[in-house]
């Protein structure tokens, strides 16, 4: 999948969950314990990891990429230990 379709349906992602949101604010305060649930734990979580990720996703995916390298690395050295002791 291409960058430009991840950011795309990232970006999507943030723009609906963050609608209810919008409804949540402006709503009758007498109508927003029915909802309040449900902003709090899915509604707004959801936004903040897309937000964080299409500002930061890119440390954090190099950040893994480096880890799996170097565990690719331990275990190509650990089977090149092993390969030697036989």
């Amino acid at each position: 999948m291409k960058e430009t379709t991840k950011r795309s349906i990232f970006r999507w992602i943030h723009i609906i969950f963050g609608i209810p949101i919008i409804g949540y604010i402006y709503d009758s305060p007498t109508d927003t314990p029915y909802y309040a649930w449900s902003i709090r734990y899915l509604f707004f979580p959801v936004l903040l990891i897309s937000g964080l990720w299409m500002w930061k996703g890119h440390v954090v995916r190099r950040l893994l990429s480096r880890r799996t390298k170097t565990t690719q690395e331990l275990e190509a050295q650990r089977s090149n230990e092993s390969i030697g002791t036989y």
